[in-house]
């Protein structure tokens, strides 16, 4: 028998990929226990609901997202590098064969309005997301609003590049970015 810690990644691994490859209300839980290869007894006592299995796919998701985004634009010289850092990282993100936008607003659009534990992991994804511009416009000593601006250029990206299937997004609004930072 295989290790609880070992069963959990099995089930978040096949969870994560069928529920962002096709859309959380799409899968069910017997195509996760085939795929992760995890009885579906186990599966069940690991994850009680299907709901609690969301919960966890998009709690380890965002964890991750956060980590890799934080550890690629830490990474430069000064403050004004990581905010354009970020766009380098959707750029490389956008660019990944799989990619199918963010998987906090598309959990939203299927379940938001039904489920209030999705719309509120959702949420905290966001301001994260928003809370992490903010210290680094903080950090370059730019104006506390330029951060919600560029979240939201950060947002449109996102979205844009899923829609159209282009990693271009991530360009322009790293150019806009930069005319904004110049601005500031």
């Amino acid at each position: 028998m295989i290790s609880t810690e070992t069963a959990e990644l099995r089930i978040l691994d096949a969870a994560e990929s069928l529920f962002y490859g096709r859309g959380l209300q799409a899968v069910g839980m017997d195509e996760i226990r085939s795929a992760s290869g995890v009885s579906l007894k186990r599966l069940y006592q690991l994850f009680p609901s299907k709901g609690e299995l969301i919960q966890a796919y998009l709690r380890r998701r965002d964890v991750r997202w956060r980590q890799k985004l934080a550890a690629y634009a830490d990474a430069r010289t000064t403050p004004e590098e990581s905010i354009l850092a970020v766009f380098d990282w959707l750029y490389e993100w956008f660019g990944e064969p799989d990619y199918r936008g963010c998987a906090f607003s598309n959990s939203f659009g299927e379940l938001g309005a039904t489920s209030p534990a999705v719309a509120e992991t959702a949420r905290a994804h966001k301001e994260a997301f928003f809370g992490y511009l903010t210290d680094l416009t903080a950090a370059a000593g730019k104006p506390a609003p330029l951060a919600d601006h560029l979240a939201l250029l950060a947002e449109g990206a996102i979205t844009t590049a899923a829609i159209t299937g282009s990693a271009e997004p991530a360009h322009r609004a790293k150019e806009a970015a930069r005319v904004l930072l110049a601005a500031a």
